[in-house]
């Protein structure tokens, strides 16, 4: 089980029991939101994609859209996003539990400039009904990310 994988992930960093688990789905970015009493826009949501088919995760704050022309501007590609059984097969977790942390050999992580407008955020641990509380310092050094991207627009971007 994924939420199994990023628990003994985190147990190595020390830090396993600051992952919470909720009685009700937290599979989305408003569900999240409420079950952890907080604002959806500080929900860090995992985005998936494939780039000259590799798999891509993208984390970025939640109220936060992929901007297609930053998009290709960056990876020099059109956004493709993966399928469900895609997600699970190159990533290994679930669509609504997708996070940066034990993931699959391979994909590549970026983090997205949304997230920097805050100190802390809150990724899914791998589960449809999990989250973790993290410093964005916390964010960079548990997911093995490759860069920080510009490639989402926010709401005030419109």
């Amino acid at each position: 089980m994924s939420i199994e994988k990023v628990k003994d992930f985190f147990k190595e960093k020390g830090i396993a029991d600051r992952i919470r688990e909720f009685d009700t789905s937290s599979a989305t970015v408003e569900l999240a939101a409420e079950a952890l009493s907080c604002e959806p826009c500080r929900i860090a949501k995992s985005l998936t994609f494939k780039v000259d088919e590799k798999a891509v995760l993208i984390v970025a704050a939640g109220d936060a859209r992929v901007d297609n022309r930053k998009y290709k501007e960056f990876f020099g590609t059109k956004a493709k996003m993966l399928t469900p059984d895609e997600v699970l097969s190159l990533i290994g977790h679930a669509v609504g539990g997708v996070c940066p942390f034990a993931i699959n050999d391979g994909v590549s992580v970026y983090l997205d400039n949304s997230l920097k407008r805050f100190e802390t955020v809150f990724p899914a641990c791998g589960s449809s009904n999990s989250a973790i509380g993290l410093s964005i310092e916390e964010l960079e050094r548990y997911s093995g990310f490759i860069s920080w991207a510009d490639v989402c627009k926010l709401p005030t971007d419109e």
